[in-house]
């Protein structure tokens, strides 16, 4: 089964990528110099991680999403929580949350770059925006969703408020809560590229500008399958890790 799903999984990713470079050999798009083939866009790739070029763009942006998107989503995730556990929170705070919500994440970029500049803490911001937001709804969502019985039960057996919330709202939360770390930690990426290539003069989103810059479509499709493969990278690491998390009692 596993074996069969492996196949049904890779197959149409091999097809799509013999196509690709048919297509390319053979001539068949409108012009080669701006549909390189994908055997091409592999030896592109191997020359930018050995002279250093990819390096020294790729980790720059990774450090920035890992400082923004933990941040975030650990806000999220405290606020969420107390919004959804503790109805004075939730009256507090959910005004300007529903406020402040439907403002995308980029479209504080303008705004951010008066109040701090451009530098390092700028797309740091960005995705914190960007991580705060679907965490907290999907935190307070989660909690929101557990059936009182359940904590009922705990206080009659003689739990306290915070062993209910560390052993049985927060527990039964979990796939909520993932859920909205998986949303997030694609659309870290998707923040940091953008953001890097409007202000930042380091980083994947940087490299492309300067790619495009010099019409080296080889280079950016390169960004462009890092781009793709780190957003899937972080999504299976969040599904695994919410598995392991929850098995004992899923």
């Amino acid at each position: 089964m596993n074996k069969s799903r492996f196949i049904s999984g890779v197959l149409p990713i091999l097809v799509l990528l013999g196509l690709w470079e048919a297509v390319a050999r053979l001539h068949l798009a409108p012009s080669s110099f701006f549909f390189p083939p994908f055997t091409g866009v592999v030896r592109e790739f191997f020359s930018l991680a050995a002279n250093g070029v990819l390096g020294k763009n790729f980790f720059p942006s990774l450090i920035r999403v890992l400082i923004g998107f933990t941040a975030g989503s650990l806000c999220g995730f405290i606020v969420g929580t107390l919004m959804g556990w503790k109805k004075v929170a939730e009256n507090a705070f959910g005004p300007v949350i529903s406020l402040l919500y439907p403002i995308p994440a980029l479209g504080w970029l303008p705004l951010l770059m008066l109040w701090i500049g451009i530098n390092e803490l700028l797309p740091i911001a960005i995705i914190f925006i960007a991580c705060f937001f679907p965490v907290c709804y999907n935190t307070i969502t989660g909690i929101k969703g557990i059936d009182s019985n359940y904590m009922q039960v705990a206080r009659t057996l003689g739990a306290t408020e915070w062993y209910i919330l560390t052993h049985v709202i927060i527990p039964l939360a979990f796939p909520n809560i993932f859920t909205g770390l998986r949303l997030v930690s694609g659309m870290a990426w998707r923040v940091i590229i953008a953001a890097e290539m409007v202000a930042i003069p380091t980083g994947i989103g940087s490299l492309l500008m300067q790619a495009e810059s010099l019409v080296r479509v080889d280079i950016i499709i390169v960004c462009l399958i890092i781009l793709s493969a780190m957003c899937f990278v972080f999504e299976r690491f969040f599904i695994y890790m919410e598995h392991t998390m929850t098995a004992r009692w899923r």
